[in-house]
């Protein structure tokens, strides 16, 4: 069942079977074994929290040691979170602002794919849920945004999201009564964002919405449908405004 692929992480931090050890490693790191573990803790206590140049160039030389795989010319943040690190992805060039999640989570995805030249802003949230999440290259995440994928969501090249923008790639069912939404069944269809969008401030894109390439959301607009190439929309739910073509 769906559901089940996409246990709660409530469920799993209640799970009196688990020591609370199991849990964190389960949680955090996505990887068995105690090696696993305090190579993580000893990574993020020597360099988490350190400012200046000093900060910069310890996280520079040891946070690639728990990714996937990392680029050249990478900057990491203070007080960066990386959970499921492994099953991070980054570029050449990237830059990560201080306070960034970045939550690769999953038991059958393969996690964050961040292309060259990427800026995630200060506060911004990438969370995985059994999902995927790409970005390509030159694409500006701006600050306090959120991009949540119970599937795959996919940004393409120089996409400029503006402050507090959120991707919810992915939702609940609420056909039923009988039981609260959040124990319903967890349904993913997935979001996709064509290169050079313009995003602002605010917009809000719901599960299952494609957006054609070179299209502009104006601020504070709900897209709940799919906008075609060179579109301006805007409003709640959004609406089309003009063709830039035109």
């Amino acid at each position: 069942m769906e559901e089940r692929r996409h246990e709660k992480i409530q469920d799993q931090l209640t799970d009196r079977r688990k020591s609370a050890a199991a849990k964190y490693t389960e949680l955090v790191i996505g990887q068995k074994g105690f090696g696993k573990l305090l190579k993580y803790e000893l990574i993020n206590w020597f360099c988490q929290r350190s400012g200046g140049a000093w900060g910069l160039w310890k996280r520079k030389k040891l946070y690639p040691k728990l990714l996937g795989s990392c680029g050249s010319g990478v900057v990491f943040g203070r007080n960066i979170v990386l959970r499921h690190p492994h099953k991070i992805h980054i570029g050449n060039d990237v830059v990560i602002d201080d306070n960034v999640l970045l939550d690769a989570k999953g038991t059958d995805n393969k996690g964050i794919f961040i292309g060259d030249g990427v800026f995630i802003g200060r506060n911004s949230i990438l969370s995985c849920k059994d999902g995927d999440i790409e970005i390509g290259e030159r694409t500006n995440i701006g600050f306090n945004c959120e991009i949540f994928s119970a599937k795959r969501v996919v940004l393409g090249s120089k996409i400029f999201l503006a402050a507090y923008c959120y991707l919810v790639g992915g939702t609940h069912k609420f056909n039923r009564t009988d039981i609260p939404i959040m124990d319903q069944e967890r349904e993913a269809i997935g979001i996709e964002i064509g290169d050079n969008c313009w995003l602002g401030a605010g917009v809000v894109v719901d599960d299952g919405v494609r957006v054609g390439r070179d299209a502009i959301i104006a601020a504070g607009a709900v897209v709940n449908n799919d906008v075609e190439e060179f579109s301006i929309v805007g409003g709640v739910p959004a609406k089309f405004i003009k063709d830039r073509c035109q």
